[in-house]
């Protein structure tokens, strides 16, 4: 078994689709050991403690070796317990460190996490969409960051920085009704309403959400695409195809225009971060789609979001990135 030293801790990145597992040094500078990741479906265990387990053991650490866990979830979190909003799962942090022999669990939230992540990631990390640039700042100045990210479903965050403090802010946005802004988009949501009833953001900001849009588009020219995935879609756009082609546009645009509505509601001034499986696989349509002219197109508001960064999130382990940021903060004795 591999001898790990006392300052390890267990990080852990849940969403609906995929487990991701690392190790944290809290005493180091850049805290992540990128060479522990691996990453696992979570369809193939039936609980968080049995994929820890598994981890543990297939990267040969022993089972006392490590007594901290900081586990990252999509889904909320409501105090011992959480559950992840698209997958089975329910997590809870007393019997998750039982099983596994830990001292202590924190569960937090992925967005919040990815909100950690923020300070820690290089200018290699980001890719910048339209036309404001962004730059560290010193942790003394204040600072008010939101992130919205879609994979399996649809992220929503923030990171608050205040005397030198770092505050993530746990939120539900994904959540949040979806607003239209075109004649196009008001016929998509009569659309889903019909299928869903309520219509949230998610329903058409995440992967499922792309395929929602084509189907959508496909319905309204009277046609029946048949089962696709979101792959079938983004590969059908780079071929040519213009209903995908389309929906691909409208995906982008409406999430220019959310991510904009979130900097206005947040007064994240200073910068949304662009995260979540889809955006490295998107970079290039977010880039040369309606997704700025959306997000800056707030009426009165629009000269100030024209200021705003808009940065994709390129780092392959972001959510790790910033449940090793959180496990140095506990480790140090910060509160958050």
């Amino acid at each position: 078994m591999t001898q790990v030293p006392g300052n390890r801790v267990l990080l852990a990145d849940i969403g609906g689709t995929n487990a991701r597992f690392a190790l944290a040094d809290t005493g180091a500078e850049h805290p992540l050991l990128v060479d522990s990741v691996q990453g696992f479906a979570v369809a193939d265990f039936p609980s968080l403690a049995d994929a820890a387990r598994h981890y543990l053991e297939t990267s040969g650490i022993a089972a006392d070796a490590i007594r901290q866990g900081v586990f990252a979830v999509a889904g909320r979190v409501d105090g011992d317990e959480a559950r992840i909003t698209n997958h089975p799962w329910v997590i809870s942090r007393k019997r998750t460190a039982e099983r596994l022999g830990f001292d202590g669990v924190e569960l937090i939230n992925d967005f919040a996490a990815q909100a950690m992540a923020i300070p820690l990631l290089q200018p290699e990390d980001m890719q910048q969409i339209g036309g404001s640039g962004w730059r560290k700042q010193p942790d003394c100045q204040h600072r008010t960051y939101a992130v919205i990210g879609p994979g399996t479903g649809l992220g929503v965050g923030a990171l608050i920085v205040r005397d030198g403090h770092q505050y993530p802010l746990e939120t539900e946005g994904g959540h949040v009704s979806f607003p239209p802004g075109t004649p196009e988009e008001i016929a998509i949501l009569d659309r889903l309403s019909a299928q869903f009833g309520r219509v949230s953001n998610e329903r058409l900001i995440c992967g499922p959400g792309l395929v929602n849009i084509h189907r959508a588009l496909s319905e309204i020219a009277g046609v029946d695409p048949g089962p696709m995935q979101p792959a079938d879609i983004t590969e059908g756009a780079k071929a040519g195809d213009p209903r995908c082609m389309r929906a691909v546009d409208v995906f982008c645009a409406v999430f220019g225009s959310i991510a904009g509505d979130l900097v206005l509601t947040l007064g994240a001034w200073d910068g949304v971060f662009l995260t979540g499986g889809l955006v490295p696989k998107m970079l290039d349509a977010l880039q040369h789609s309606g997704f700025r002219q959306r997000f800056e197109h707030k009426g009165r508001f629009s000269p100030n979001m024209a200021r705003v960064p808009s940065m994709a999130v390129v780092h392959r382990h972001a959510g790790l990135l910033g449940t090793a940021a959180i496990a140095r903060q506990a480790a140090t004795g910060e509160q958050r």
